[in-house]
């Protein structure tokens, strides 16, 4: 079975930054693509960036380019999102999620269930 912990957010004010790491296990855990979404008010989880494994491929929202960058550590299995200049509607809860090598489902990288595994989620709250 794979597991996804995230780590990272906390409580932070307007331009500020955090980054969000996401430690991937599991013995059989093989990613092809890693990904964040983000949950806030209206409560629709919502693409944020997502990294190929081989790290030729990065996407983001068009509401994060520019401020988030997202990158991966093939050794330790963990993908981060720095975020910098942090609004207050980039308040959420931010999941990292997994797709696999053997994933049956449809490959697009911006689209939810693309994803095989996802963790608990961390909040990210950014005060004006």
């Amino acid at each position: 079975q794979v597991q996804l912990v995230e780590s990272g957010g906390g409580s932070v004010q307007a331009g500020g930054s955090l980054r969000l790491s996401c430690a991937a296990s599991g013995r059989t855990f093989s990613p092809h693509t890693m990904g964040w979404f983000r949950q806030g008010p209206p409560p629709a989880r919502e693409f944020v960036a997502a990294i190929s494994w081989s790290g030729d491929s990065t996407y983001y929202a068009d509401s994060v380019k520019g401020r988030f960058t997202i990158s991966r550590d093939i050794a330790k299995n963990t993908e981060f999102l720095q975020m910098n200049s942090l609004k207050p509607e980039d308040t959420a809860v931010y999941y990292c999620a997994a797709r696999t090598t053997n994933s049956r489902r449809n490959n697009y990288p911006r689209v939810r269930s693309s994803y095989d595994y996802w963790g608990q989620g961390t909040q990210v709250t950014v005060s004006s």
